[in-house]
């Protein structure tokens, strides 16, 4: 209760919204115990890319999933048909994580891969939570998250940036509408025509909407459907780093 009284104590102005305030303020308490299960910190939460989706280490590769009303799981993809196999059934472990280690030659760079998963009355495929790259078949328009995994990693050439903020000057841009041409502008045509535009009327920072990626291109970028995947149809990530280079 403290810490909603101190913004009140602060402006007396807010005082005839108290109960707007301390009502907000109580749904953001019960969001962050729903989403931490009161047993974990919000950043452990905010930081969960870093232990969910598809890793490589030394070993080969590793794959986590929070499903705690799954009843089995399978990884499923270009590398087995898409179709459930033993050796890429997931493992339950404590708190609806599910996990899976697989050498490194069983899934290369470039294939697709769902989950299949199965619960009480019913089962379906899904994209995972945590994929950091999906992409769009031109075909079927069916969406599916793809192992990316280059063999060369890009390398970022200027760490020692400092912006200039004197003043802070926003441009607002997308990547596929900020192009002249009839069709979807790419992160490489962005860096190559519009930036320098941009620059030279004197903006020094800009603010890219519709980077996460979302099924719906018509929506701006609003409806996004995966939080750790930059949108494919702009190109890769690498050469959306080499933007942001």
């Amino acid at each position: 209760m403290k810490r909603k009284l101190q913004i009140l104590k602060n402006d007396p102005w807010l005082e005839p919204f108290r109960s707007a305030i301390e009502g907000r303020h109580e749904d953001a308490l019960r969001k962050e115990h729903e989403l931490t299960g009161g047993e974990n910190s919000l950043t452990n939460f905010a930081n969960g890319h870093l232990f969910f989706g598809l890793h490589r280490d030394s070993n080969g590769w590793v794959f986590r999933e929070w499903a705690p009303n799954a009843t089995q799981i399978f990884l499923i993809g270009t590398f087995n048909d898409w179709t459930e196999c033993k050796e890429f059934q997931m493992e339950r472990k404590d708190n609806g994580v599910w996990e899976i280690t697989l050498p490194a030659n069983a899934i290369h760079h470039g294939d697709l891969y769902k989950l299949r998963v199965h619960w009480d009355g019913g089962n379906g495929e899904r994209i995972p939570s945590y994929a950091t790259r999906v992409v769009q078949d031109e075909v079927s328009y069916i969406f599916s998250a793809q192992v990316w995994a280059p063999e060369e990693q890009y390398k970022f050439n200027d760490e020692g940036f400092v912006p200039n903020t004197a003043p802070l000057l926003i441009y607002e841009c997308h990547i596929g509408m900020g192009q002249n041409k009839e069709g979807v502008g790419t992160y490489d045509e962005f860096r190559e025509n519009v930036l320098p535009r941009v620059k030279q009327n004197g903006y020094n920072a800009i603010q890219i909407m519709a980077i996460q990626e979302h099924p719906y291109y018509g929506s701006f970028g609003y409806h996004v459907s995966n939080f750790f995947a930059a949108s494919s149809r702009f190109g890769t990530p690498e050469q959306l780093k080499h933007l942001i280079d």
